[in-house]
């Protein structure tokens, strides 16, 4: 079964932004791209760094800690290593951007 879990109103979270929602005890980092809003879970699959913080080109994310580069249309990993973030589809509804959750994580 899956939640619908609050992002941020929509007019709060502006093309360029990232967010930071937690989850479960867990953490995950919504970023608007063009209006458009992804969210991947925080922590990097190569050795857990905090992709929060990590430089977005387009629609690439480069992790912080090593470089690795995830796309967030499709979260596959440019090096082609197989390591993907674990990703969450996200929606408008109601003036909010939702993200759905289907299993705890």
């Amino acid at each position: 079964m899956s939640r619908r879990i609050p992002i941020s109103p929509i007019d709060a979270l502006r093309p360029g932004q990232r967010k930071l929602v937690f989850v479960d005890g867990a953490s995950v980092v919504a970023f608007n791209i063009d209006g458009k809003v992804f969210a991947v879970d925080n922590s990097c699959p190569h050795n857990g760094a905090s992709l929060a913080s990590g430089q977005l080109e387009g629609h690439v994310l480069r992790c912080p800690a090593h470089g690795m580069r995830f796309d967030l249309r499709d979260g596959i990993e440019r090096e082609a290593t197989g390591l993907c973030p674990k990703q969450f589809p996200v929606q408008e509804c109601d003036g909010q951007f939702v993200m759905r959750v289907d299993d705890p994580l």
